[in-house]
């Protein structure tokens, strides 16, 4: 037992069923706000009362782009001392937001004026709410008098977001609305996080006020389960003492939940192979002899024959989404699950649990390191697993006298960087190669949309990952945003954007010409028929960045790699590499939608 666990274990007799998490965000705030108020310009207005919320927040920096609806709380960022980045499109703003949240470890805020802004944003909160990332999105709206008339750019934002935020609210008064931004943000960042939208009326944020907002505070009602019931902790200890095959499987709640090193001290300290999903890498370096790396449909070989093989899953912020598991009737179909989540709603929705432990992920990891007495007997399991390692290796040829590999490029991004650079990405092949071929050794580097996979996201969310980083003090961090061509198509526009600011990112697009997951699939189970995924010519992506005014590079051969990977990364503001690479290249292992973890493939003869 750890000395974290001991002082669990203490405590265990003090039962806790809500986090503290509330309180202790009321005193920081209230006490930042009690030291501030009296310097600041009082509040008149209910748009002074939206800023002075993110203010008393601890908000610094947030993305968007000017309208007419969100107008009035523009000219109170005016006064303020936010610092406001104008994105090119609104859906690059709510990425950007997103990525944000995912490096700085909270809330990320974007904004956007009433009708299309507001839709433009809808992807983007989309992809938050699939990847369970923070994000305040505040959207202008037609005064009140108008809702409901069709007025010059309305659109009932709350009714169209109400499925894909965790809280939204349409501000009703001017006195309330700094309280109700307040609440958004608390909301996003408590519990399991989420994105969060208040829907601001031009006359709420042009109406008079005096009142100054509160702290940010979830709503009195808003409760979460931090611990795990005690006897249900016992229960589950005993199970993993007595298994001989276990796995760790980390999702994404581990980076989320600030559970990284619970996590990782329980697999060392009882020795258990573990493997991650893709929103979950980097919660446990990579390089560790006891790193399977990633599970699921592009996971290694070694992972999911030990997904498939486990008898005691314990698995820690896992939503069991479809691209982990495969057939459901054939993921860990031997294994006792221990289900570790913060979220009741994800226990046994997707695999039975058979140990559900509902409650913070650090907490609950920590209370079941101080019930358990001894390591399960899984020395024979772990040189199995070492097997494995050795029968499936991660590799791939790449003859000099062929084309490009592109994993050859994301190794030599990986061999220039230091273990900090955090990579990002939009979502295809290259999305693959990048978790795959990158050595992932800490939490909060992988940025990439998941559960949406939405095309497109890795340049803007480079961008909002790039303010965060420099806001945590790691200015000395590379941004490596790995993109497709088409990918690259979607969301290229945001380059105005960081050439503007002048960030360091470095934009690598793995070019060939194809929408390549799509031909890939059309390959294999389409009979080779490429319908709408060939582009067959691409724009030169060096001389697009070069008009942009950022540094751009074409490279073509193997020999020039180096030196393109060195210059992008050494060059002070935002580079674009064209790498042109092999446009027959797929990504392997695969396993088929739906089907066995155990059976994946190894090339296309395979599927």
């Amino acid at each position: 037992m750890s000395e974290r666990a001991q002082a669990a274990a203490e405590s265990e007799a003090e039962p806790a069923t809500e986090t503290d998490a509330e309180s202790a965000t009321t005193d920081a705030s209230e006490t930042a706000a009690d030291e501030t108020t009296d310097a600041r310009t009082p509040v008149t207005t209910g748009a002074q009362s939206v800023v002075r919320s993110l203010e008393n927040a601890g908000v610094e920096h947030c993305f968007g782009v000017q309208g007419g609806a969100i107008m009035p709380v523009y000219d109170a960022v005016f006064d303020s001392e936010l610092n406001h980045y104008m994105m090119a499109h609104e859906q690059a703003a709510a990425h950007a937001a997103d990525a944000y949240g995912i490096v700085a470890g909270r809330p990320g805020v974007c904004l956007a004026t009433s009708g299309p802004g507001a839709t433009n944003l809808v992807t983007g909160i989309a992809d938050a709410n699939m990847d369970s990332d923070p994000m305040v999105a505040l959207t202008g709206q037609v005064p009140t008098e108008f809702v409901g008339n069709d007025a010059f750019q309305e659109t009932d934002t709350t009714g169209v977001t109400a499925p894909i935020t965790k809280d939204n609210t349409f501000a009703a008064s001017s006195d309330r609305v700094g309280d109700d931004v307040g609440e958004a943000f608390a909301l996003a960042a408590t519990g399991r996080p989420g994105p969060t939208l208040v829907d601001l009326p031009k006359d709420v944020t042009q109406g008079d006020t005096d009142r100054e907002p509160g702290p940010a505070t979830p709503p009195d009602t808003y409760h979460v389960q931090e611990r795990a019931p005690a006897d249900a902790v016992q229960d589950a200890a005993r199970t993993i003492e007595d298994s001989n095959e276990p796995v760790l499987l980390f999702g994404g709640g581990v980076i989320k939940g600030d559970a990284t090193e619970a996590a990782r001290e329980f697999a060392k300290e009882y020795e258990i192979p573990v493997v991650t999903t893709m929103p979950a890498l980097g919660s446990f370096p990579e390089d560790h002899e006891l790193s399977l790396e990633m599970g699921g449909m592009h996971g290694t070989g070694y992972a999911n024959m030990a997904l498939t093989h486990t008898d005691c899953l314990i698995a820690v912020g896992c939503r069991f989404d479809d691209r982990l598991t495969g057939g459901i009737e054939t993921f860990a179909p031997d294994a006792e699950v221990v289900h570790i989540d913060i979220d009741p709603a994800e226990i046994s929705k997707n695999v039975e649990a058979d140990h559900p432990l509902v409650g913070d992920a650090g907490t609950v990891l920590t209370q079941l390191d101080a019930a358990m007495d001894e390591q399960p007997s899984a020395t024979k399991w772990r040189a199995t697993c070492k097997q494995w390692q050795s029968e499936y290796p991660m590799d791939y040829a790449a003859p000099r006298d062929e084309p490009l590999k592109p994993q050859f490029v994301v190794e030599a991004y990986d061999a220039a960087t230091s273990d900090d650079a955090i990579v990002t990405t939009g979502v295809g092949q290259h999305q693959m190669w990048a978790a795959q071929y990158w050595t992932y050794t800490e939490p909060r580097t992988w940025v990439s949309s998941h559960g949406l996979g939405t095309m497109g996201y890795g340049l803007p969310a480079a961008i909002g990952a790039r303010i965060a980083a420099d806001a945590e003090g790691k200015e000395d961090a590379a941004v490596i945003a790995f993109e497709g061509d088409g990918s690259f198509l979607m969301t290229m526009q945001e380059l105005a954007v960081a050439v503007r600011e002048n960030l360091d990112v470095t934009v690598a697009v793995l070019n060939n010409e194809y929408i390549g997951m799509v031909r890939q699939w059309q390959d294999a189970f389409f009979d080779g028929r490429h319908s709408a995924s060939d582009y067959g010519w691409c724009p030169d992506f060096a001389k697009l960045a070069e008009a942009f005014g950022a540094k751009g590079i074409a490279v073509e051969e193997y020999d020039e790699v180096a030196d393109a990977v060195q210059e992008s990364v050494e060059y002070d503001g935002p580079a674009v590499v064209d790498f042109r690479v092999d446009p027959a290249e797929n990504v392997y292992p695969m396993v088929p939608s739906g089907g066995d973890n155990g059976q994946f493939a190894l090339a296309e003869d395979q599927l």
